[in-house]
């Protein structure tokens, strides 16, 4: 196994990411991509100490995971969890390259019903917002400017993001728009052109054509939330983009969001982000 390009946290760094309130839910302590040449064997040889994320974006094999063998090609991913063993078989006739993360914190083994799902590889979801190389990239990037801890904020942030395009890897955008019946598709359609706006839920159900209860439980089938608070989740997601690219104040975001008082937006971002708005603002020394 060749290190193309690799990052390992010093050991008094990550017990600072353990503590930290920024970074303890979900941390990675070492991140790389390697290349198994042809014909060759990457094995660990030991049980991992944390969780590891493993994207193939090359190349193709055998993994072998608790004694069951699985292929492995380009564009799809596997994770081990920790305390596991796994080996990884190259084809002969070309190397494989991955992209890797090894992570833990306190929300690290939540997925665990996903975890027991990826082992069997599920394609990954070539869209903008699943665009993995590109947030790896970002990590390593910022890696290289130094292990100070804005930086290290930063990256376990885009960390967090990236590790969200593995996990819920079938509810980004393009696969939701195959799969999704194709009222609620236009639905959230609706919500996204309108998120200046505060929607009630019958002006919602009746652009979809349906009663407010019939509606309800029609989306929350489809997508596991209510509507109002899937509508409240796009405004928040578009709040962080205020946030992170604009020099609004936090009052002005709160009205073009259609919060008629800052303090319930304020409420609600910080209820759903687990920081305040300022916080999110602030948490790369911005």
């Amino acid at each position: 196994m060749k290190e193309i390009r690799y990052y390992r946290l010093p050991v008094p760094l990550i017990e600072e990411q353990k503590v930290n309130q920024l970074t303890r839910a979900l941390y990675f302590t070492e991140i790389g991509e390697i290349e198994v040449v042809r014909g060759n064997i990457w094995n660990p040889g030991k049980k991992l100490e944390n969780n590891m994320l493993a994207f193939c974006i090359k190349g193709n094999g055998i993994v072998m995971i608790s004694d069951e063998q699985i292929p492995v090609s380009g564009d799809q991913f596997f994770v081990i969890p920790k305390g596991d063993e796994f080996k990884f078989y190259s084809v002969i006739d070309t190397n494989s390259r991955f992209l890797v993360v090894h992570f833990d914190g306190e929300n690290a083994n939540m997925h665990g019903k996903e975890f027991s799902v990826v082992r069997n590889l599920i394609p990954s979801i070539n869209n903008l917002v699943a665009n993995r190389e590109m947030l790896f990239d970002e990590i390593f990037n910022n890696l290289s400017k130094g292990f100070h801890d804005d930086n290290l904020a930063y990256t376990n942030f885009c960390f967090g993001h990236l590790f969200a395009t593995f996990v819920y890897a079938n509810k980004t955008s393009d696969d939701f728009a195959d799969e999704s019946n194709p009222v609620i598709r236009h639905s959230i359609d609706y919500m996204n052109k309108n998120l200046h706006l505060k929607l009630f839920l019958n002006q919602i159900a009746d652009e979809a054509g349906y009663s407010s209860t019939y509606f309800t439980t029609l989306f929350k089938k489809e997508t596991g939330y209510s509507p109002l608070s899937y509508f409240s989740h796009l405004k928040i997601l578009k709040a962080t983009e205020f946030l992170d690219h604009t020099k609004h104040k936090i009052k002005e975001i709160s009205f073009l969001l259609g919060y008629a008082d800052p303090y319930y937006f304020t409420k609600d971002f910080t209820k759903r982000m687990g920081l305040s708005p300022r916080q999110y603002r602030n948490r790369v020394g911005r």
